[in-house]
């Protein structure tokens, strides 16, 4: 299945989440924290102004990016989990 976002939205592959400290402790499931950090994998065409004129999307597909913590929707396609964000949840790009 092939999900195009419309608008301002971004859909994200999250990183996996840390199953182990630091110092080679393991995580429980219940105390992992979700995420902040994903691989854009599609991006819609942007939100129109109030002229009609398309405003670009900052990211683009196979960027690393940092996300709000509670934003977005969790969506699954074919089995692996994405999030599905605005635009505006993104904060910032990771580059190497």
């Amino acid at each position: 299945m092939t999900l195009k976002p419309l608008g301002d939205r971004v859909l994200v592959k999250p990183a996996p989440k840390e199953e182990k400290t630091s110092t080679g402790l393991y995580i429980s499931s219940g105390a992992q924290e979700k995420p902040q950090r994903g691989q854009v994998v599609a991006v819609g065409a942007g939100k129109t102004n109030d002229k009609g004129e398309r405003i670009a999307i900052d990211v683009k597909p196979g960027d690393e990016v940092y996300y709000g913590k509670f934003g977005g929707n969790e969506v699954k396609i074919d089995g692996e989990d994405f999030l599905l964000l605005r635009a505006d949840d993104i904060y910032a790009i990771i580059e190497d």
